[in-house]
């Protein structure tokens, strides 16, 4: 999001990151800061959709963990990324939950079957829009949309690695973000999401 493409770029770094993750457990100071440059932004985003304006301070908190634990993580780069989102996920509904916000649940969604892949339009035109606007549109979105969403085209996971992270069904997760994107979509024709700016996702419509 942002420049148009930026979940594509995160997944063509992913041997990169990798590599540097394999680096940064064996100490190196110099690996870590690359292994942050490539996660930081689709996880900051991802987190700014759950918390609102907290999100610099959550993802801190979640940055904390992840050095702590990262001599523990064993994959790639992809398996990382999801690694993170998950520890992220958890440090924003722990925040969540000391606020005393309750985030509301949906029905889980059915699976369908013959669903675009993930080169889809709507992913593209949600890709295009600053992230920002984006993320204002995403807050609109029912819980479970709006968290596929943000794992697929913010944090650019896939749909096993998406659903790893919520705990679904991978034909769940793919529906909802379908749905959530196919919805986006429809809004993209001017609607202003001035007012929405500042909404978090427990607190769409």
């Amino acid at each position: 999001m942002g420049k148009g493409g930026e979940p594509r770029r995160a997944r063509a770094h992913d041997g990169e990151l990798g590599a540097a993750v394999a680096r940064a457990q064996d100490g190196d100071e110099a690996a870590f800061a690359v292994v942050y440059r490539l996660v930081q932004p689709g996880l900051l985003g991802y987190v700014r959709g759950l918390v609102g304006d907290d999100a610099e301070d959550v993802t801190s908190d979640a940055w904390l963990e992840i050095a702590r634990d990262l001599g523990r993580f064993k994959g790639d780069g992809a398996g990382f990324r999801g690694w993170t989102a998950t520890i992220a996920r958890h440090r924003a509904l722990d925040h969540l939950r000391r606020q005393r916000v309750r985030p509301r649940t949906s029905a889980l969604e059915q699976d369908v079957w013959n669903l675009p892949g993930r080169q889809s339009t709507h992913e593209m035109a949600l890709e295009a829009m600053s992230t920002e606007h984006a993320l204002a549109l995403v807050a609109g979105l029912p819980r479970d949309q709006a968290e596929a969403v943000l794992l697929r085209v913010v944090v650019g996971l896939d749909g096993p690695a998406a659903a790893r992270v919520l705990g679904k069904r991978p034909g769940a997760v793919r529906t909802a973000a379908y749905r959530g994107l196919k919805r986006l979509a429809a809004q993209l024709g001017g609607e202003s999401v001035t007012d929405d700016a500042s909404r978090t996702l427990g607190e769409s419509k």
